[in-house]
């Protein structure tokens, strides 16, 4: 789902809203004592917790499921994004107040599995058949140590090169054969030379996309021990290569979301490293770059190395206080387990399924006009089963506050890239009480 405000903004949130909590403590609110069973008679009422274009495609696709079941009721509420996360923290920590079913962004969700860790329902006996069928970095991102499915795969941030087509050939450039970092490094040189267009605009005080280019790699800021790996040698080596590419004058540093925007607007930059819901941003917010824009796979970092990764994207989770959980599991199970809804959520609403059988649908192979016919779509259905599976845990939110300093101090201020992320990594050992992985 297109984000309003970031996940770490979201993540951030539920610390928030626990700090403001009187009662102390972190109570689970609720328990795995109900066992989902994919053959409950179904009836009765569900309520349902989302925000804009997830609201309306959830409405939309609630009418046909009442349909299919007779006798039951499913009610959508729009809680919008600004309200969300502290209600739900609330509810959670309270262990009551919540609907049957809420929406929860995948950089949120580890941790609401963290703090409330049987505050969801195991979803499992429900989907656990169907995990083959989903994009393996959202399942990976929506299930808890165990194993158990608390938070289902709803839309994929599939990630993916976008390239402005007028620049590249002004500068006489051959970006299709830029297949690794090193090669479009290179070839942003001579873009910058001949057109005087930096090669990517970002904002290098939020992190600059580190994180994004970390996962390709592999890695996360933690282990799966829960260790921190903030200075791992993949670390510094994504923060030496933003060093480098700001020092070699192929950066336009921009101030956040509408930041990114204005730059795209005015075609300061050639291309755009971002999640496949960039194109409704490009589409609604520069109607007049239509036909300027293609899309690639990343370049990769070592040959053979994943060309995708991911920046955004949600789920769907039933609280364990739902007053009707079977009913509010086969709901989940019919909106996301099914390649026409999914396919419907897309082609009405935006919706990028996470559902891997939807993205054989010949609507990911038809030609964009945007960009010039090419089916962009047909290239991000391709790359999100190859996105790379990391870790999150219930500091990630502080971890990656420490991370956007870390990268303002190496990239805005020239320190040394292994330096920095060892004192990140010190740092955030000395408030969080983890470990530095070895």
């Amino acid at each position: 789902m297109k984000k309003k405000l970031t996940g770490i903004a979201a993540l951030a949130a539920v610390g928030i809203a626990l700090a403001g909590c009187a009662t102390g403590g972190v109570p689970t609110g609720g328990s795995d004592a109900v066992a989902l069973d994919p053959d409950a008679k179904l009836d009765g009422e569900i309520t349902v917790w989302s925000w804009d274009v997830g609201a309306v495609a959830l409405e939309r696709l609630a009418a046909d499921f009442e349909k299919a079941h007779e006798g039951t009721t499913v009610k959508v509420v729009d809680v919008g994004y600004d309200n969300a996360y502290d209600k739900m923290s609330v509810g959670f920590q309270a262990g009551t107040g919540l609907p049957d079913v809420v929406t929860i962004e995948t950089d949120a969700a580890p941790g609401y599995i963290t703090q409330f860790p049987k505050g969801m329902l195991d979803l499992n006996p429900i989907l656990g058949g169907d995990e083959v069928d989903f994009d393996p970095f959202k399942w990976s991102a929506g299930s808890d140590a165990d194993g158990s499915l608390r938070i289902a795969p709803w839309d994929s941030g599939t990630v993916a090169l976008y390239y402005r087509t007028d620049i590249v050939e002004q500068a006489g450039v051959d970006i299709e054969a830029a297949t690794t970092w090193d090669d479009l490094i290179a070839a942003g040189k001579v873009i910058k030379e001949k057109t005087g267009h930096t090669l990517l605009s970002t904002d290098l005080s939020a992190g600059g996309g580190f994180q994004m280019l970390l996962q390709q790699l592999g890695q996360g800021l933690f282990d799966e021990a829960g260790e921190i790996t903030l200075d791992s040698p993949e670390a510094v080596r994504v923060l030496t290569m933003l060093q480098e590419m700001n020092q070699a004058g192929l950066i336009k540093n921009v101030t956040g979301w509408d930041g990114r925007v204005t730059s795209a607007k005015d075609g300061d930059s050639a291309v755009t490293a971002d999640a496949v819901w960039w194109i409704g941003t490009l589409q609604g917010d520069a109607p007049e770059l239509s036909g300027k824009y293609a899309v690639l796979p990343l370049p990769v970092f070592d040959e053979g190395g994943a060309r995708t990764s991911n920046n955004g994207g949600s789920g769907l989770a039933v609280p364990a206080q739902a007053k009707n959980p079977q009913l509010a599991a086969a709901f989940v199970d019919f909106v996301l387990a099914d390649a026409d809804n999914q396919v419907s959520m897309m082609t009405n609403e935006g919706l990028f399924p996470s559902y891997l059988p939807a993205l054989q649908s010949d609507y990911f192979s038809k030609p964009v006009e945007y960009f010039g016919g090419q089916p962009v779509y047909e290239t991000f259905a391709e790359l999100t089963a190859q996105i790379p599976p990391i870790v999150y845990t219930s500091d990630s939110a502080e971890a990656s506050d420490i991370v956007a300093n870390a990268v303002a101090a190496a990239v805005l201020n020239g320190a040394d890239p292994a330096t920095v992320l060892a004192d990140a990594a010190a740092q955030l050992a000395t408030s969080t009480g983890r470990e530095v992985a070895k």
